[in-house]
Parts: C-alpha cells; sequence; structure tokens
C-alpha cells in the first residue's frame, strides 16, 4: 500500500480538478473564464503561503529559490488557467476537460524523452494509448457537447502547459518540499495574471454564487489538488503523473453529466471505461521512484 500511495495521491488530485469545469458553470454570468482563472489561483496561491507560513513561520524553505528554475513552473501554469477555462466556455466542460488532459500525457513523454533523454515504458505507452483512446471515445457524442476547432486548439495549449508544469516542478521539488514548491509556482503565477483583473469586470465575485465558485477552485481543486498531486510527483515520473492525471476527464465527464446536463452516448460511457483501465494498468506494474533520504512524501 506504501508503494501505492504516490499514485492514489495523484488520482486524489485530479479528482479534485475534475472539478473546475463543472464549478465554473455555476459561476455569475457575468464571470469571464479568464478572470475565473486568475481568482482561482489567487486563492490558491494565498491558502499555500498561509499553510506554508504555518509549517515554517522563519520562511527558511523559501530561499535558495532560482528564478531561472522557477520561471518556467510558474509561466506555465499561469498560461494554463486562461487556456483552459477558456476552452471550457467553447467545448463545454467535458470536451475542454478530455482535450486539455487527454493531449498532456503525450506532451509530456515527449518533453521527457526529449529535454532529460528518459526512456518510456512499454507500459506506460500501453497505459497511456488506453487512456488517451478512452478521451478520443469521450468525443464520439452526438449530445449536447459542442467541439469547436478554437476551443480544442485553447484546450492542446493548456494540455502542454499543464506537461511543462509537472516536470519543471518535479525538479524544483527534488531538494524542496512540495508545499514550498506549490506555494512559490501559484503565487507566482497569480502575480503574473493579476493585472488582467482590471480588463474583466469582477463584481460577480461580490455575488455568494461568486464567492463560493473562487474558494471551492481556490482550496479544494487549487490548493488541496495541486499540494496532492506534487507529494504523489515526487514518487513517480513526471510522465506517468501526467497519464494518472486522465481521472481528471474522467471526473469532469461523469459530473458534466449529472450536474451540469451535458448527455454522452453509449460509446462515450465506453470511452470512460477504456481511460479507468489504462490508468490500472498504470498503476497495477509502475514502481515507485527511490527517494535515497526517505522522504518522497515530505510536505
Amino acid at each position: 500500500m506504501r508503494e501505492r500511495m504516490p499514485f492514489l495521491l495523484v488520482i486524489c488530485g485530479a479528482v479534485l480538478w475534475g472539478t473546475t469545469g463543472t464549478a465554473q458553470t455555476f459561476a455569475p454570468e457575468t464571470a469571464h473564464p479568464v478572470a475565473v482563472g486568475t481568482i482561482r489561483l489567487a486563492v490558491g496561491g494565498v491558502t499555500l503561503l498561509l499553510l506554508l507560513l504555518l509549517f515554517d513561520r522563519k520562511g527558511s524553505s523559501l530561499r535558495g529559490f532560482s528564478s531561472k528554475q522557477a520561471l518556467p513552473a510558474v509561466i506555465s501554469m499561469a498560461c494554463y488557467q486562461p487556456l483552459f477555462f477558456s476552452a471550457v466556455t467553447m467545448t463545454g466542460v467535458a470536451v475542454g476537460t478530455v482535450t486539455a488532459i487527454g493531449s498532456a500525457p503525450i506532451l509530456a513523454g515527449i518533453l521527457e524523452v526529449v529535454f532529460y533523454r528518459k526512456k518510456q515504458t512499454i507500459r506506460w505507452g500501453i497505459a497511456t494509448l488506453l487512456a488517451v483512446t478512452g478521451c478520443l471515445l469521450l468525443f464520439v457524442n452526438t449530445g449536447t457537447v459542442t467541439v469547436r476547432p478554437l476551443g480544442v486548439l485553447l484546450a492542446l495549449g493548456a494540455g502542454l502547459s499543464f506537461a511543462v508544469y509537472s516536470l519543471t516542478s518535479k525538479q524544483l521539488m527534488e531538494n524542496r518540499s512540495a508545499l514550498s514548491v506549490t506555494a512559490v509556482i501559484f503565487t507566482g503565477s497569480a502575480l503574473l495574471l493579476a493585472p488582467l483583473l482590471f480588463l474583466y469586470d469582477m463584481t460577480w465575485i461580490e455575488q455568494w454564487q461568486g464567492i463560493a465558485v473562487g474558494l471551492h477552485l481556490g482550496i479544494a481543486a487549487t490548493s488541496a489538488a495541486y499540494l496532492l498531486f506534487s507529494l504523489g510527483l515526487r514518487g513517480i515520473h513526471s510522465s506517468t503523473a501526467v497519464t494518472l492525471s486522465l481521472a481528471e476527464p474522467l471526473t469532469a465527464a461523469v459530473l458534466g453529466v449529472f450536474l451540469v446536463g451535458e448527455t454522452l452516448t453509449a460509446v462515450s460511457w465506453f470511452g470512460m471505461l477504456v481511460l479507468l483501465s489504462g490508468m490500472v494498468v498504470l498503476t497495477g506494474g509502475e514502481k515507485q521512484l527511490e527517494n535515497r533520504h526517505g522522504k518522497a512524501n515530505r510536505v
């Protein structure tokens, strides 16, 4: 069970991510997707910083961060927010989430091979093929979901951003805690997107629906989700973690049907089963990375 803990942490984080698209549909109509993404980062960053200060009041874990190392992770996460929420707005919860996260495992695997010279395992290839195939089957939908080319393109951009974030944040956590890394990344990303708040109508955040959506996205779907993902990422390869994150579109598709009223065909439901089988294949055979210091899941 201990060896499976990193996998379970990543999956739990992905399940929380799967609620983001559905949560956005409950936001007031005046809430722009870019503004929603920025509020998510702001609330998430502040929450993570407060947690970090609670566990490390002297702030010693924040020292020694290299901007050269952290900047790619900060920028990729800042880009992910407006790309993802815009894609969900244009294509619907299921398709937007499936495209964004469904493309990420392939992109992460390619980046690992090109930049880190890592050889992918056959099991990872089979699991990723099953998972991505399951995502594609979700597209075979004659119901209320609409696939728009621009929305799909934005979602692919979000997938690339997530892949870059996963690889760069893992590097940062080699000598630092998951909490300090996520706090720095999300605070930096929120600061990058902060000027955008002056370009959009923010009166929606004053309504109770806006407050509820903002808190859920920031605390549950960001702080808790990314902290769980990062803790799991310390013990497994980036490409493996990104493949497991396909639990997000699985969650999003189910929530889209039962809470938002989206319609999926029998083929789409079969796609969910194929996606789930890919995750089972991956978690059933991949081995946890060895941690020399015995602190793979250190907060």
